[in-house]
C-alpha cells in the first residue's frame, strides 16, 4: 500500500491569484517493482498468509459438509440398432444409417407430370442429356437422333386451339420454352417412366433394329435408372410417409428389445427439423413385421452390451463462476443482466445452475453409434473416501408421475400405468438442409362467411420446372380460355348489341371467385351422422357467352390434386380439424444436404406451418348491386364531395 501525501503551504502571488494550503491523498493497491528485473514482481506473491486464512474462513471454505468428490465410476449400457422402418400404413422395409433420416421420412415423388401434362421440363432436359452422354459413352450416339424422332421422347410444340393445354399457352414462358426446344431436345423422363411401367420394357423398343444394338442400348437403360434414382431419393413403390388427410408426415421405427422390439412412432412431424422429440413409444405394438423377411433389418434379440469405467470430469462451461473467491473471473457471460420474465421458469432454473450448482456436476462421456437405442442398466460411483453409490435415473418412476423429471427421453403413447421409457434415440439426422423455393404453396384458410375452407394456391409449379403465383397464373389461364371461346366463335356470326340496362340495380345469381381459390366443404363421414370432415370441391368456370356447360375447375398444385391423376378419379378428404381458426400453410419443395462421407441426398419434402387468421373469398348468392352506369355517378358523386 503506498500512501502519497503532498502538503503545500505557499503564499504566493502568480497571475494574481492566492494558492492557499491544500492536502492531496492518492491509495491504491498494485506491484510496484523497484527493479529492472519484473519476474518478482509479476509472481502476485502473498506477503501475508493469516490474512488470505482469514479471508477463506470468513467466505466459508472451512465448513464441513460432508462431501466427497467422486474419482472412479462404471457404467454398463446397452445397444440396440435401430433397423426397420414404416412410413404411414406401408409395408415395413429396412432402415440403415447410409441415409439420413430426413430424407428417408419427407422424400415424396418427383413430379413430372400432372392433368395428363409434363411438369419439370429442367429435369427432363437434364435426364435427356444424361442419356446422350450414356449412349456417347457406349459409341450409339448416331441413335441419338432416332431418339428424337420418336414419339413418345420428343418434346412437342403446345397445340394452341387445344383448350387441354390451355396451362401450356396461357403463359408466354412455358410457351416460348416448348417452342423452342421443339424437335431439339429429347424427353428424358419418358424414357426412365417407360422402362419403369413394365420389366419387359427396353431401352431399345422402337429405336433399335439389329440385335447388335439392342444388345448394347438395354444396359445402358439399367443404368440410367440407376444414374437417376441416386440423383434425387424418391419412396419405393410410391409409398411415403406424407398423409394427405392429415397434412403431416407419420411413420414407426423399430429396434430391438430383449426378444421383442420397441417400436417408435411419429404420428406428427411437419416441423422440418427431425429428432427424438418427435417419437414415442408405442406400446400397443410389439414388433414391425417385415414381409418378406428383410436380412438387413435384423432380429429380435440383437443387442449389443457395454461395461465402462469412467474417470468422472467436472463439467465447465463459458462465464461459470469460480469456486475460490480470489480468482477472477472474466465478463463474457454475465449472469447479473439476465433479465427474466416472470414466466421464464427455465431461464431461472438455467442461471440457478449456473450460479449454485455448477461445480456439483460431473461428466463422464461415452461414444454411441448413430442410429441406435441406448439404455444406461447401472451407474456406479466411488467417491474419495471409498463410498461406493449406485446411482438412480431421475426419470425413474411411472410414465404419468408429475414428479419425475427428465432430459432426452420418450413418451409413451396411451393413458395407462407405465414404469417410464428411459432410453435414449440417435438418429442419424444432418444439423442444416438446404431447402430451395417452393413450387407449391397453398394457404387453408377459413371463411366463416361461407362456412366452408379455402385452399389458395399461392404458388403453382409450372410446366418449365418453375413456379409461378397463384393469382396471375390463374389471371393468365381465364384470358387464355376467353381467347380460345372467342377463337371458336363464327367469323360471320352476327350478335346483336343490346342496350344497356337504364336500371340502377342488376340482380346477379352468384360472384365468382379466383381460379386458384379451391373450395372445401363439409360434409359427414361414411357412416357417421355427428362427425364432420372437408372434402375438396370445385367452383365452375363461367365464361360469358360460353354455350357449353361449365367446367370445373381443378387445382394445380400437386399438394391438392390428391387422386385427380388416377383413373378412375378419388374424392380427397381433409381432417377437418387439421384447418384451425389461423388457417395453415402448406409448402412443397426441393431439399438438399449432405451426408458424413461427402454423399449429396436431394429429394422432394413438405413443409406445414401455421397460418394468418381467415379469409373470405367474397363469394356470394343472390345479390342486388348497381349496375356499372349508376356505380359511376356514385363514384363521381363520391369524388365531387
Amino acid at each position: 500500500m503506498n500512501d502519497h501525501i503532498g502538503i503545500a503551504n505557499i503564499t504566493a502571488v502568480l497571475n494574481r491569484q492566492v494558492l492557499w494550503p491544500t492536502i492531496v491523498r492518492w491509495n491504491r493497491l498494485e506491484g510496484r517493482p523497484r527493479r529492472p528485473d519484473f519476474s518478482r514482481a509479476l509472481r502476485a506473491e502473498v506477503r501475508d498468509p493469516l490474512w488470505m486464512l482469514c479471508k477463506q474462513w470468513q467466505m466459508g471454505e472451512f465448513n464441513g459438509d460432508d462431501a466427497a468428490s467422486p474419482v472412479s465410476a462404471t457404467a454398463h449400457i446397452e445397444t440396440s440398432a435401430i433397423r426397420k422402418f414404416q412410413p404411414g400404413q406401408a409395408p415395413v422395409r429396412a432402415f440403415g444409417t447410409d441415409v439420413p433420416v430426413e430424407t428417408t421420412v419427407e422424400q415424396r415423388p418427383v413430379p413430372l407430370q400432372s392433368q395428363g401434362q409434363k411438369l419439370s421440363l429442367d429435369i427432363r432436359l437434364l435426364m435427356g442429356r444424361q442419356w446422350r452422354k450414356l449412349l456417347d459413352s457406349g459409341g450409339l450416339l448416331h441413335l441419338y437422333e432416332e431418339y428424337l424422332k420418336h414419339p413418345g421422347y420428343r418434346i412437342t410444340e403446345p397445340d394452341t386451339g387445344d383448350a387441354a393445354q390451355a396451362t401450356l399457352t396461357a403463359h408466354a414462358s412455358v410457351w416460348q420454352t416448348l417452342s423452342a426446344l421443339a424437335g431439339r431436345a429429347m424427353d428424358g423422363a419418358e424414357l426412365y417412366l417407360h422402362l419403369k411401367a413394365q420389366p419387359g420394357n427396353r431401352a431399345s423398343d422402337g429405336i433399335a433394329s439389329t440385335n447388335a444394338e439392342k444388345d448394347l442400348l438395354d444396359p445402358l437403360g439399367d443404368k440410367f435408372i440407376t444414374w437417376f434414382e441416386a440423383l434425387y431419393e424418391q419412396p419405393k413403390d410410391g409409398n411415403d410417409a406424407w398423409q394427405n388427410n392429415q397434412l403431416e408426415y407419420q411413420f414407426s421405427l423399430a429396434a430391438a428389445d430383449g426378444q421383442a422390439e420397441k417400436v417408435l412412432t411419429a404420428r406428427e412431424y411437419y416441423h422440418g427439423r427431425l429428432d427424438w422429440y418427435n417419437l414415442d413409444v408405442d406400446p400397443q405394438r410389439s414388433e414391425l413385421p417385415i414381409d418378406p423377411p428383410d436380412a438387413n433389418a435384423g432380429s429380435p434379440g440383437t443387442e449389443d452390451s457395454w461395461t465402462h469405467a469412467f474417470l468422472p470430469t467436472a463439467i465447465e462451461f463459458e462465464g461459470m463462476p469460480h469456486t475460490r473467491w480470489w480468482q477472477f473471473e472474466d465478463s463474457k457471460t454475465n449472469f447479473g443482466d439476465i433479465q427474466p420474465d416472470t414466466t421464464d421458469l427455465s431461464k431461472l432454473l438455467l442461471v440457478e445452475f449456473g450460479l449454485i450448482y455448477a461445480n456439483d456436476w460431473f461428466l463422464l462421456p461415452f461414444d454411441l453409434p448413430v442410429g441406435t437405442v441406448a439404455d444406461v442398466r447401472g451407474l456406479s460411483v466411488t467417491n474419495v473416501f471409498g463410498e461406493r453409490t449406485w446411482i438412480e435415473a431421475a426419470g425413474s418412476g411411472m410414465d404419468d408421475q408429475w414428479q419425475r423429471w427428465a432430459m432426452y427421453n420418450l413418451s409413451t403413447h396411451g393413458s395407462a400405468e407405465r414404469a417410464a421409457d428411459r432410453s435414449l434415440v440417435i438418429l442419424p439426422t444432418v444439423p442444416k438442409v438446404q431447402e430451395g423455393q417452393p413450387f407449391d404453396d397453398v394457404r387453408l384458410v377459413r371463411d366463416e362467411v361461407s362456412n366452408m375452407v379455402w385452399a389458395v394456391e399461392k404458388r403453382v409449379p409450372l410446366a418449365t420446372g418453375r413456379s409461378k403465383i397463384g393469382q396471375e397464373a390463374a389471371r393468365e389461364l381465364a384470358k387464355r380460355h376467353e381467347s380460345l371461346l372467342d377463337a371458336a366463335i363464327d367469323d360471320d356470326l352476327v350478335v346483336p348489341a343490346l342496350d344497356q340496362p337504364a336500371a340502377a340495380i342488376k340482380y346477379r345469381l352468384m360472384r365468382g371467385v379466383p381460379e386458384n381459390w379451391i373450395p372445401f366443404i363439409p360434409v359427414h363421414k361414411e357412416g357417421d351422422t355427428r362427425e364432420v370432415q372437408l372434402q375438396r370441391a370445385s367452383m365452375p368456370r363461367i365464361i360469358e357467352g360460353d354455350p357449353n356447360p361449365p367446367e370445373k375447375i381443378k387445382p394445380r398444385t400437386n399438394i391438392l390434386r390428391v387422386g385427380l391423376d388416377q383413373a378412375p378419379q378419388q374424392a380427397y378428404y381433409l381432417f377437418e380439424e387439421e384447418v384451425p381458426r389461423a388457417g395453415v400453410s402448406v409448402t412443397q419443395s426441393y431439399q438438399r444436404t449432405r451426408w458424413t462421407n461427402g454423399q449429396v441426398f436431394n429429394w422432394v419434402g413438405v413443409r406445414k406451418q401455421t397460418g394468418r387468421g381467415e379469409g373470405h373469398s367474397g363469394l356470394a348468392f343472390d345479390r342486388v348491386e348497381p349496375t356499372r352506369r349508376n356505380l359511376r355517378r356514385a363514384l363521381r358523386r363520391f369524388a365531387d364531395n
